[in-house]
């Protein structure tokens, strides 16, 4: 860390930061509450939402079995002025799999729902796409370096935002412009991890990919129109999300999020992404569909 920088930014509270948020509260049976973001204003977002919800879901669920998959969508956007209560449902406790349904709620309307899997760990024949072939994250500049390069455009009432220390960094392999967006192909791909290490919870790092799943999704399918969401008549939010966690990882080692939108019309981009272990294990894949919508 810089001796300049601020100690509430060090890395390893600024991560601490992210556990504390994502280690919900059991307040009763199957009833769980998820917390604020400290110093969060406007609209939850929707990684929080679900890594939340896994956490109940995870809480709800007993060992040996380990959630594989979860399948959300979102009704209503998360208020930051008021913790989240997740309810979950057992919906199926069998010998190799369990299923449970998560309703998160703000001042009792539902927000999300999402149901969630969990299976026995077991042998099975196996296969997986290969990884990317991209250069190394210690090849690339951080989107924190490549904000700061470009500091002079960004506009005041942006600044605090986009310049702020996060607890995952991201280093993308092919930087877009924030501000001149151009046409190109709906592809990228981006190493991100967290920014100091944690312990051994498998749950929590469950937790964070789920979390940070939500993070350069969304865009991808603007990259083929030449917008952003600095674009002033566009409309952006996310629908629906899917995970599938297919091999054991650590949030806190380097991990290659591969997006691609193969499909947008009547206002929705479709956009999908694959994980990769820095060994290039397909560790999980995800889906979502996007509200995009141009405004008159």
């Amino acid at each position: 860390m810089d001796i300049n920088t601020p100690p509430d930014t060090a890395p390893e509270i600024l991560v601490q930061g992210l556990v504390d948020l994502l280690d919900v509260e059991e307040i009763d049976t199957d009833l769980y509450r998820g917390k604020r973001q400290p110093g969060g204003v406007g609209r939850v977002f929707g990684g929080q939402v679900i890594a939340q919800a896994l956490q109940a879901a995870q809480r709800s669920t007993n060992g040996p079995k380990i959630a594989h998959s979860l399948h959300a969508y979102f009704m209503r956007p998360g208020n930051e002025d008021f913790p989240i209560i997740f309810r979950v449902v057992r919906d199926f406790e069998g010998r190799s799999f369990a299923t449970r349904r998560v309703i998160a709620m703000q001042q009792g309307q539902p927000i999300l729902n999402m149901a969630a899997s969990f299976q026995v760990p077991e042998e099975g024949l196996h296969h997986q796409d290969a990884m990317p072939d991209v250069p190394g994250p210690e090849e690339l500049q951080s989107e924190a370096e490549l904000r700061q390069e470009m500091i002079d455009e960004i506009p005041e009432k942006f600044r605090r935002h986009l310049l702020r220390a996060r607890p995952i960094e991201i280093r993308p392999v092919q930087p877009r412009s924030w501000f001149r967006p151009t046409v190109r192909a709906p592809q990228q791909d981006s190493w991100f991890r967290l920014v100091a290490p944690i312990g051994n919870d498998a749950a929590m790092h469950r937790a964070i990919l789920a979390y940070a799943s939500d993070m350069t999704l969304l865009g991808t399918a603007t990259l083929a129109h030449g917008v952003n969401w600095m674009t002033h008549n566009l409309q952006t939010a996310s629908l629906d999300h899917a995970l599938w966690l297919h091999e054991d990882f650590r949030a806190d080692d380097w991990l290659l999020y591969a997006c691609d939108s193969p499909w947008a019309g009547h206002a929705r981009g479709f956009n999908r992404g694959r994980i990769y272990s820095r060994d290039g294990r397909l560790v999980a894949s995800v889906a979502q569909e996007g509200l995009m919508r141009l405004r008159e």
